[in-house]
């Protein structure tokens, strides 16, 4: 079928709309270098502009699956399901539930990212650990889900591989925040893993990709609405993203944080995020006990000596899980003092992800190195109480340039208010 690409992109831009095989043409054929990029790039922003109906956003994200291979799972007999975030502050919910749910019997194929802007990325994480591979073979990846129920990589090229071009474009043509093209985008590469159901914490607030809350649950309700249409169920969680999750941002310092939780040691906000989560995992999987039964793994020891497993399947230093001198830590701390008494009103958590860019723990540009060993310690929340000179959080680097350019203006982004302020609901609906 011959097919005039210029003709399709003027339909979309004036609002027309795309068949399956129209749309199915355009993505093979850039993926094969046979549309030019100035081309494509005037498709997306058409698209950001004029949105895709629910049909073309299912063919989009058919079109981008079959681009390359769909996993299959059907010899694990375990439940697979796997679990996506839309991206915050801190938030390390992945690195705990893969191996607390594989210590509950389910099968976690967890394909994750790189931090790029604001966010972190969960690869980016894992490979603070010395030795750590997200890189493994498709077959590696499958065998370790057979032995020990989940494996944590990145992207391969033989999974969605039109997506991992499409989304370069988009990083550089400003249209990365479009609903169908995010929902495309990430459904695509989860569909793509052989999943039986999928856990969605879709993030919303300052430190979100997507601020408004009626944006955020309309990029939810599309990504559940694909799901459906490829006959996996999809269930989302509503997260509050006005302030870091856990108290620690930076990759090996969340690590910590990871495996404190781990060893049940870890703050109420990430618990309360990371139980919710994993009781939809659990009852996707129609497994009983819910949050009794993920309690129960981490006090006995289960879900850690999951994720010591992991890390020694995947080349890691395992010996670094008791011994956090093994990681990658800044050792000198420079704290960040309230200049006021009262209570924490509102936090730019935009803001902290822009400023642990800066102080070297995220990237700007794809190809930026990052320092795995810096970041912050978060002490105080909105609704907190705060006294003058007391820490609202400390920066956690050796870098003293960056260091003190940052804490210069760390306490800008708190605001502190007379007035007492409620403590925001963390999980605001599920859909």
């Amino acid at each position: 079928m011959r097919f005039n690409t210029e003709e399709l992109i003027r339909r979309k831009r004036d609002g027309g709309k795309l068949d399956r095989a129209e749309i199915a043409l355009l993505i093979h054929a850039y993926a094969r270098n046979k549309i030019p990029d100035y081309q494509f790039a005037a498709f997306l922003m058409a698209v950001y502009f004029q949105g895709l109906d629910p049909t073309e956003t299912a063919d989009l994200t058919r079109a981008m699956i079959e681009s390359g291979r769909v996993l299959d799972l059907s010899d694990i007999k375990k439940p697979k399901i796997d679990k996506h975030s839309t991206g915050g502050v801190g938030d390390k919910v992945s690195l705990i539930l893969a191996p607390l749910m594989a210590s509950c019997g389910l099968c976690v194929p967890m394909i994750s990212g790189r931090g790029l802007g604001h966010t972190g990325g969960t690869l980016d994480k894992l490979e603070s650990i010395p030795g750590f591979r997200t890189d493994l073979s498709l077959k590696k990846f499958r065998a370790q889900l057979r032995a020990i129920g989940t494996a944590m990589i990145g992207p391969t090229a033989e999974i969605a591989p039109a997506d991992r071009k499409i989304y370069a474009l988009r990083d550089v043509t400003a249209t990365v925040d479009s609903i169908p093209l995010i929902s495309a985008s990430i459904m695509s590469k989860k569909l793509a893993e052989g999943l039986d159901g999928l856990v969605l914490d879709v993030k919303y607030g300052s430190g979100a990709f997507l601020p408004k809350y009626h944006d955020a649950k309309r990029l939810a309700r599309t990504m559940i609405r694909i799901g459906r249409r490829f006959g996996v169920k999809v269930k989302a969680a509503m997260t509050d993203m006005n302030s870091p999750l856990g108290v620690f941002v930076g990759n090996s310092l969340e690590v910590i944080e990871t495996i404190e939780a781990l060893k049940g040691r870890a703050s109420p906000d990430l618990m309360q995020v990371t139980f919710a989560l994993g009781e939809l995992m659990l009852s996707l999987a129609r497994i009983k006990g819910g949050r009794k039964l993920l309690a129960e793994k981490i006090a006995s020891g289960a879900a850690l000596e999951k994720f010591r497993e992991v890390v020694r399947s995947q080349g890691g230093d395992a010996l670094a899980i008791d011994d956090y001198l093994r990681l990658p830590i800044s050792r000198r701390r420079w704290p960040v003092k309230a200049l006021k008494s009262g209570f924490v009103c509102a936090i730019d958590t935009y803001r902290i992800g822009v400023l642990a860019t800066e102080l070297g723990a995220g990237r700007l540009k794809k190809e930026d190195r990052i320092d795995p060993a810096c970041g912050f310690r978060i002490f105080k929340k909105v609704g907190d109480r705060v006294g003058k000179g007391e820490k609202l959080a400390d920066v956690i680097s050796d870098n003293r340039a960056y260091a003190l350019s940052v804490q210069g203006r760390f306490g800008e982004v708190y605001k502190i208010t007379g007035r007492r302020v409620k403590k925001p609901v963390l999980i605001r609906e599920i859909l």
